[in-house]
Parts: structure tokens; C-alpha cells; sequence
């Protein structure tokens, strides 16, 4: 082994103490040009080809992303920077033989595997950024080695474990960022020690227990966010006395407690304070408006209650009001009074106290906020009377929810000036009168919501204009007339229910046009004809609920093509015909064939073998199916065999008696013809044959008697017997007329008698018989 090997060895094997080189120098610029060739091995190149410069017809320190030192160490690698190059495979070991690193960033690639610890040996370096790698394993103690470290950024990483206890020695840290991580277990109380931590991040990790009163001592901490963890308790007081903070998240957690009242006081530079989505209590303090730089509050989703505070309208900058989700308001008519301040805040864009307590009417004041306001949600309160007209000038609106309130009267026809609107909420409300016409000038509006109120009249074809919208609800309204063509031509809708109304005609074929669709209800409503087969090209469809309408005919076989239908309702119709086999194959978790006139067997298969999943009530030509659905049992196969065998023998008897009818009235017509000219007993010369009935024949064969049996043919057998009349022996032939052929073979032997004129032989009478 060379001398160079085996310091190279000995640099990258070791883990736990720095490796200084001492008064071999002349091995230094070499080291670190090997340490990169290293580091470049390990790591595939990508698209951007952002190491193409990294060869030996130049030199290392010229390699774009190689940055080395200054007039002391010329060509020392001080600085290894690669953002954004879309590098994959793991960091070398091998740089932690670049012992003069000062920076690191690696920021914004494919990095994976593990942190080396071998980057412990980097004793002069201050920035550590690692983030938005796929980066695995615990974090490396050996890191601590690094004295100097001032910026450590390993968040958006795939990193497992603890926060190592002793990253609080690293007495010259100022930002530590480990969110979006998948860290575990509590947060180190020595983290407390960082004096000089101005921006601590541990967001969206799996970190549990309390929040340390240590972190009371982190005097120039000025960003602190822990919030998408697991942890509880309060907050620690202490951290309400940093002066420094400005940013404040420990939203999604398990916190509890009250927020102190002179909050704004004590933290006089905050500028956003998040607390959304914990178990806080109590009033909003009124003097966050003492924080005057204050942009951004969200309280949401706590249990917060009172009044809202009316002196925001102070926090010249405030842009995020989102105090959602909780438990404001004291029911009385003022509880809306803050909005008149909000009047004061031109910057805010999003005010967000749906699902509250709030009670009174919308002041007038309210088209007067600020118009760069995009969000506005006052839905699930208490709110009565009209929904201002002014409300057109909020032309940046993007989302609008007044839903679930007591409002009454009309949609105001300015609604149409939102052209910028994406969502509409009005839902359960008491608004009546019809959808405003204007409504389609709004091209953009992805979500309309206006079901549960009292509109009537029909919907307006302008709506056909909003070709971007993806759900529709209508349903439960007064609604009447047929449904336009254009409410089915939205390439994009996904969800379209209108039932509960009163809608006529029929369903158009259009409906097949919505080829994105997952929902359509039209339940309750007057439709009648039959359903669209067109409904097969919606190969999206999971829910389809077609029940209580007049619709008629049978099931389309094109539901056959429905091969994601998870829920199908078509009771309460007229439909009629079998239940299709195909529907055993869907993958069906509900349906609703009840009181219909559908007849013949139930499938068993599919959705039909479990009772909690069909219903075929009110079907009474229904049978068979599973015995938990109690309907009567079907006819054997080889009954229905036999009875349709029955039912054509029966047929055929019916026939063959008929002709035999037809055959004797003939006979006995002629024989009376000629009798009117010459007594029946004598047999003239034209006609030499006596016509006699079934019975004398009958009696002259004994009943046909096998002793009086001739012979027998294809088509019969032949009896002797002696006529009554006058003794005279006669042969008489019964044709068995279900034999092939039988019939037409009987009518040649007639045909054959007939034309016999003289016979000195013993007569012979032909019959027909069923046998």
C-alpha cells in the first residue's frame, strides 16, 4: 500500500475524531482532488450534466460547484455547492476529507442513503444544507464534532430517529431546520442551550411529549415552528416573554390552554401567529392589535369563544384573518360589528369565521373591504336577513361561502361581476327566487353550491358558459321545467346532483357527454321516458341515482360498460323487464332496484349475495335470488322444460282435433248434398262409398281391439271389423297424425278412394285418431 492509500484509508475510515495532516502537505491538493473524483463516482449525473466540467483536463478548483480558499490555502476546497442539478445516488464519505470545507449545499437534488458521519471531521464548517434529498437513517452525532456550525437544514428528507441530545452544543447555531422529516420521540430539552438560535424549525415530524420551558431561554429566537407534530400541554409561559419572536406555528397538535391576554404585548414583533387546528380555549386577546406589524392571524379549529375583536382594523397589514372553526359569537345581532373595522385593512385578502356562532345581519360596510380580498367564508353561523348587493365590488373574490345560514331573498344579479370567483356556496339557506342569468359571466367558477333553499323557475342556460365547473349541487330546491342540453356539456364535471326538485321531461341523451363524471343524481324529480343508454359512455361514473322518477322501460345493457359503479338507485320508477346478469359483475356496493315492475330471477352473484347491499322490494314478479332477500322460488329448469313440452303437445292436439273437423264437416257436407238426391244406404255409381261416424266404426272394431289388429304402418294400424248396418266386413285404418307425414299421407289415401269407382274387394274406411 502507498503512502497516499493508506492516508486515504485512514482519513474515510475514521468516525470519531477529526484527521488533521500535519506537515504532509504536499499530499493536500491531491486529497482533495481525489475526495471530489469520490464524490462525483457515487452519483449519477443528471440531465442537466452539471459535472461535466469535472475533469482532469481541468483543475478541480475550477469545477462548477468547487469553490477553494484564499491566499492561505489556495487550492483547498472550500465550499462545495449543487443545488438544484438533479444529482442522484449517495453523498461519499470520502468528503469528509475535505477537512477546509466551509459550505455545503446539496439542496434541491436526489441525494439518498445515509448522512456520512464522516462529515463530523469537517471542523471549519458553518453551513450544513441538506434539504429537499431523499436523504435516510438518524441523524449523526457525529455532526456535534462540527464546533463551528452555524446553519444546519436537513428538513424535506426521509431521516428517522431522535434529534440527537447533543446538537445543543453547538453553542454558534442560529437556524436548525428538521421539519418535514419523520423524527420520533420528544424534543431534547438541551436544544434550550442554543443562545444564539434565531430560526428553529421542526415542523411535520412525529415528535411527541411537551414543548420544553427550556426554549424560554432561546433569547434571540425570532422564527419558531413546531407545528403537524404529536405534542401537548401548553405552551410554556416562558416563550410568551421572547420579544424577538415573529413567526409563531404550533398549529396541529394537541396543545391546550388559554392564549394570555397581554399576548400582543410581549410579543411586540409578531407578524404571524398560527395556532389553527389545537384545543386552545378561551377569548382572542385584544391586544394582538398592540402587535401592529401583525400580517398574518389563524386561529382556526380550536374552541375559542366570545366576541370577535372589533380593533383589528389597526393591523394596517393584516392580510390572513382565518378564525374558522370555532366557537365565536354570543348570538346577538352585533356579533358581526368587527367586519365594519375590517374596513381599514386594504391589504386583506383572506377573512375567513365559517362554522362559528355569529349572529346579526351583513352590514352594508362589508362591500367595502378590502378589494384585493380573495377568500370570504362566513358559512355555518347564524347569520339572517339579505346578502348585500355590494357584495359585486369584492371583484378579486376567488372563494365565497355564505352557507348554512338563515338568508333570505335573492341571489343579487351583481353576483355575475365575480368573474374571478372559483367557488359559490349558498347551500341551506332561505334564498328563493331564481339562479341570476349573470351567473354565467363566470367563466372560471369551478364549484357552485345552491342546494337546500327555496330558488324555483328554470336553471338558466347561461350556466352552460362556465365550462370549467366540476361539482353542481341543485338539489333539494323548487326547480321546475326540462333540464337544458347545456347543463351536459362540462368536459370537466365530476359531480352533478339535482334531485329533489321538480324537473320534467326526460333525461337527455347528452348526459352522456360527461365523460369525467363520478356523481349524478337526479332523484325525485319528474323525469320520465326511458334512461339514456348514452349513460354507458360516463365511464366514470361511481354513484348514479336515477330513484324516484317515472322512468320506464328496461335497464340499458350500456351499464354494462359502468365498471367503477360503486352505488346504483333506480327505485321508485317504472322500469320493468329482467334484471341484467351483467350487474353481478360491477363492482357494486349498493343497489336499489325497489318498487319497480321487474320480473323473472334474481342473480345471486356480486352485490346480489349480500341482502345488506340490494333491495328489490315492491318487485313482485321477482324470484330465486339469495334466501335472505325472502322471495318466492323459481320453477325448476326442467319444469319449465316440461310445461313448455305440455304447452306445445297441447298445441299440436289442438290442430291436429281442428283438422279432423274440418276433414269430417267436408264429408259430411257432401254426404248430405247427395243424400237430398238418393237414399244414404244405396251407394250410386258417382259415389260407391258409405259414409258412417266415429261410433258405428268404434263398434265394428270391437273399440278398436288389438284382436281385431290387421297390421301396422309409418302412419297407423289397421283394424277388421264387421259393420251393424248390414254385416258387411270392413278394414279400417287410424292414422296417427303426430307422426311426420302422417297428415299429408291421409289425404292421399282419400284422394285415392275417391276416385275408386268399383271395388269387389271388402271396403275400406279410413279415420283420423289422436293417439
Amino acid at each position: 500500500m502507498t503512502i497516499w492509500a493508506f492516508w486515504s484509508f485512514l482519513l474515510v475510515s475514521s468516525t470519531h475524531v477529526p484527521c488533521f495532516f500535519g506537515s504532509v502537505a504536499h499530499f493536500s491538493n491531491e486529497t482533495d482532488h481525489l475526495a471530489v473524483l469520490h464524490f462525483k463516482d457515487l452519483i449519477t449525473n443528471g440531465p442537466l450534466h452539471s459535472l461535466s466540467s469535472w475533469h482532469h483536463t481541468l483543475h478541480f478548483c475550477r469545477w462548477q460547484g468547487v469553490t477553494c480558499g484564499g491566499r492561505r490555502h489556495p487550492q483547498r476546497v472550500t465550499a462545495l455547492i449543487l443545488t438544484n442539478k438533479n444529482l442522484v445516488g449517495p453523498i461519499s464519505p470520502f468528503i469528509g476529507n475535505l477537512t477546509f470545507l466551509k459550505r455545503i449545499d446539496l439542496s434541491n437534488n436526489f441525494f439518498s442513503g445515509p448522512i456520512p458521519e464522516q462529515m463530523g471531521q469537517l471542523f471549519r464548517l458553518r453551513f450544513l444544507v441538506l434539504y429537499n434529498n431523499t436523504l435516510t437513517g438518524e441523524i449523526p452525532t457525529n455532526l456535534t464534532h462540527c464546533s463551528k456550525l452555524e446553519v444546519l437544514y436537513l428538513f424535506q428528507n426521509r431521516l428517522l430517529g431522535r434529534i440527537p441530545t447533543e446538537i445543543g452544543s453547538l453553542s454558534k447555531l442560529t437556524e436548525l431546520d428538521l421539519g418535514e422529516n419523520s423524527l420520533t420521540g420528544s424534543i431534547p430539552l438541551s436544544l434550550g442551550n442554543l443562545s444564539s438560535l434565531s430560526f428553529l424549525y421542526l415542523t411535520r415530524n412525529s415528535l411527541d411529549g411537551s414543548i420544553p420551558d427550556d426554549f424560554g431561554r432561546l433569547a434571540s429566537l425570532e422564527e419558531f415552528d413546531i407545528a403537524l407534530n404529536e405534542l401537548s400541554g401548553k405552551i410554556p409561559p416562558q416563550l410568551y416573554n421572547l420579544s424577538s419572536i415573529k413567526f409563531l406555528d404550533v398549529g396541529f397538535n394537541r396543545l391546550h390552554g388559554n392564549l394570555p391576554p397581554n399576548l400582543g404585548l410581549t410579543l411586540p414583533n409578531l407578524q404571524e401567529l398560527y395556532t389553527g387546528t389545537n384545543q386552545f380555549t378561551g377569548p382572542i386577546p385584544i391586544s394582538l392589535s398592540n402587535a401592529s406589524g401583525l400580517v398574518s392571524i389563524d386561529l382556526s379549529n380550536n374552541s375559542f369563544s366570545g366576541s370577535v375583536p372589533t380593533n383589528f382594523g389597526s393591523l394596517k397589514g393584516l392580510s390572513r384573518l382565518r378564525l374558522w372553526g370555532n366557537k365565536l359569537g354570543i348570538g346577538k345581532s352585533h356579533d358581526l360589528i368587527f367586519l365594519d373595522s375590517l374596513t381599514n385593512c386594504s391589504s386583506l385578502r383572506k377573512l375567513q369565521v365559517r362554522r362559528n356562532h355569529l349572529s346579526g345581519a351583513l352590514p352594508d360596510s362589508m362591500s367595502n373591504i378590502s378589494t384585493q380580498l380573495t377568500s370570504l367564508t362566513l358559512g355555518d353561523n347564524k347569520i339572517f336577513g339579505s346578502i348585500p348587493s355590494g357584495i359585486q365590488n369584492l371583484v378579486d373574490l376567488t372563494v365565497l361561502d355564505m352557507g348554512n345560514n338563515f338568508l333570505t331573498g335573492t341571489i343579487p344579479i351583481g353576483i355575475g361581476k365575480l368573474s374571478q370567483a372559483r367557488k359559490l356556496w349558498f347551500e341551506a339557506n332561505e334564498l328563493s327566487g331564481q339562479i341570476p342569468s349573470s351567473l354565467g359571466n363566470i367563466s372560471q367558477l369551478l364549484v357552485l353550491s345552491l342546494y337546500e333553499n327555496n330558488l324555483s323557475g328554470i336553471i338558466p342556460s347561461t350556466l352552460g358558459n362556465c365550462i370549467n365547473l366540476l361539482a353542481i349541487y341543485l338539489y333539494s330546491n323548487k326547480f321546475n321545467g326540462s333540464l337544458p342540453k347545456q347543463l351536459f356539456f362540462f368536459p370537466s364535471l365530476i359531480e352533478l346532483s339535482i334531485g329533489n326538485n321538480s324537473f320534467t321531461d326526460s333525461l337527455p341523451v347528452e348526459v352522456g357527454y360527461l365523460k369525467t363524471l363520478s356523481a349524478l343524481s337526479v332523484s325525485n324529480n319528474k323525469l320520465s321516458g326511458e334512461i339514456p343508454s348514452s349513460l354507458g359512455n360516463c365511464l366514470s361514473l361511481e354513484y348514479l341515482l336515477l330513484d324516484g322518477n317515472f322512468f320506464q322501460e328496461s335497464i340499458p345493457p350500456t351499464f354494462s360498460t359502468l365498471k367503477g359503479l360503486r352505488s346504483l338507485d333506480l327505485s321508485g320508477n317504472n322500469l320493468s323487464g329482467e334484471i341484467p346478469k351483467y350487474l353481478e359483475k360491477l363492482a357494486l356496493e349498493s343497489l336499489n332496484l325497489s318498487f319497480n315492475n321487474f320480473k323473472g330471477e334474481v342473480p345471486k352473484q356480486g352485490v346480489f349475495g349480500n341482502a345488506s347491499q340490494v333491495s328489490v322490494l315492491g318487485n313482485n314478479k321477482l324470484c330465486g335470488g339469495i334466501p335472505e332477500l325472502n322471495l318466492p322460488q323459481c320453477s325448476s329448469q326442467a319444469s319449465k322444460k316440461r310445461r313448455k313440452y305440455l304447452a306445445s303437445k297441447v298445441k299440436i292436439s289442438v290442430v291436429v282435433v281442428v283438422l279432423c273437423l274440418m276433414l269430417v264437416s267436408c264429408i259430411f257436407a257432401n254426404w248430405v248434398r247427395k243424400s237430398r238426391r238418393k237414399p244414404a244406404d244405396v251407394p250410386s255409381a258417382e259415389d260407391p262409398f258409405v259414409t258412417m261416424s266415429y261410433a258405428e266404426l268404434f263398434k265394428a272394431t270391437d273399440g278398436f281391439s288389438s284382436a281385431n289388429l290387421i297390421g301396422t304402418g309409418s302412419f297407423g294400424t289397421v283394424y277388421k271389423g264387421a259393420l251393424d248396418r248390414d254385416g258387411t266386413m270392413v278394414a279400417v285404418k287410424v292414422f296417427n297424425l303426430q307422426q311426420p307425414g302422417a297428415l299429408r299421407s291421409f289425404m292421399a289415401e282419400c284422394e285415392a278412394l275417391k276416385n275408386i269407382r268399383h271395388r269387389n274387394l271388402v271396403k275400406i274406411l279410413t279415420c283420423c285418431r289422436w293417439r
